[in-house]
């Protein structure tokens, strides 16, 4: 697991998972692993999957990095509390993975709240399942 500093500010935490670390087969298999463990937690709700591959596809200007094959996010919440209406900018969360062509890329923007840090962390560790 990396974490870095994408485009000089967004700390975000990118994960690479070969094809021979993962039974994993598609982006599909992966957010369905992701929604089993957004399902199994005690505070995290899930809103929804984005595919980003086809809508940026659809786009007449739109371009894709010829290396990356699908790309969807899902995207849920951890919010139990709500101390200020200014915490709304940095919810929901979202996961994004990436086919590429051996390997799948999962990024997360790194979370104000450390505990769901630590589970999309996890999680994204969980796709690796050799």
């Amino acid at each position: 697991m990396k974490q870095k500093i994408l485009m000089e500010k967004y700390p975000i935490f990118e994960l690479e998972i070969g094809f021979n670390e993962t039974s994993f087969k598609s982006v599909d298999e992966v957010l369905g692993f992701l929604k089993s463990k957004i399902d199994e937690h005690p505070v995290a709700q899930y809103i929804a999957t984005f595919d980003h591959y086809s809508h940026t596809n659809s786009l007449a200007d739109g371009t894709i990095n010829e290396e990356i094959k699908d790309a969807k996010n899902i995207i849920c919440c951890f919010g139990k509390e709500l101390p200020k209406s200014e915490i709304l900018a940095v919810r929901p969360r979202s996961i994004g993975v990436a086919l590429m062509s051996d390997r799948f890329v999962l990024s997360f923007l790194e979370a104000p709240n450390p505990v769901a840090n630590n589970a999309m962390e996890s999680w994204t560790k969980g796709v690796a399942n050799i």
